[in-house]
C-alpha cells in the first residue's frame, strides 16, 4: 500500500510523514522529490523546466521506484509529494494501479494564510519565494480537482502528531 500524502508547501508533508511512518507497522518513507533529484543530476541536463514534475519520465519512475522498493520489502510507503497537476497525478495513480498497489491518498490543507505565514516562517528550509509560487496552483487544484481525489485534513488547528494519527487511523480502519 501507498500512504501518498499531497497539499502544496507549508502544509506539513514532511513532518507528518516522519509521524505516520512510526505508526503504521512495517513502513517506510520515500520521498519521489529523489527520483526528480536524480532526473535534474542527467548530464548534460534535460530540458528546462521549473519544476521536475513536468519531466514526462518523472512520473512513471516514481511508479517504478514503488513498485519494486514494495516488492523487495512489503509493507507500506509513506510518499509525501506535491502533485498539483490532474494529469499528472491520474498517470501515477493508473500506474499504480496496473501493479495492483492500493494508494490511500490524503491531502494536507491549510488555507493561504496560513500556509504563507509556515513558509515565511520556517526555521529548517528558511523563507522561500519556490514555495510561495504554489499557493495558487494548490488553491487552484484544491478548488478543482485535488480534494474530490482524497482524504482532506485540515492542518490549521492540528499538531503535526495529531494529522498523522488521524492518517493512520484512517488507513488502519479502511
Amino acid at each position: 500500500m501507498i500512504v501518498w500524502l499531497n497539499g502544496t508547501h507549508g502544509a506539513g508533508k514532511t513532518t507528518t510523514s516522519t509521524l505516520v511512518q512510526q505508526l503504521i507497522p512495517d513502513s517506510r518513507v520515500f520521498d519521489a522529490e529523489k527520483v526528480g533529484e536524480t532526473l535534474m543530476d542527467i548530464k548534460p541536463g534535460l530540458p528546462s523546466t521549473n519544476n521536475f514534475q513536468h519531466w514526462p519520465p518523472w512520473r512513471p519512475l516514481v511508479v517504478e521506484t514503488a513498485r519494486h522498493v514494495l516488492d523487495y520489502t512489503g509493507g507500506t510507503l509513506v510518499v509525501p509529494m506535491t502533485v498539483l497537476v490532474e494529469q499528472y497525478w491520474r498517470e501515477i495513480s493508473a500506474g499504480l494501479a496496473e501493479h495492483a498497489i492500493e494508494v490511500r491518498h490524503f491531502v494536507l490543507h491549510a488555507d493561504q494564510a496560513t500556509l504563507r505565514r509556515r513558509i515565511e516562517e520556517d526555521t529548517v528550509l528558511g523563507p522561500s519565494s519556490f514555495r510561495l509560487e504554489y499557493l495558487e496552483p494548490y488553491a487552484e487544484a484544491a478548488r478543482t480537482w485535488l480534494h474530490g481525489e482524497a482524504e482532506v485534513i485540515d492542518t490549521m488547528h492540528l499538531t503535526p502528531q495529531q494529522v498523522a494519527l488521524r492518517i493512520a487511523e484512517s488507513v488502519k480502519n479502511g
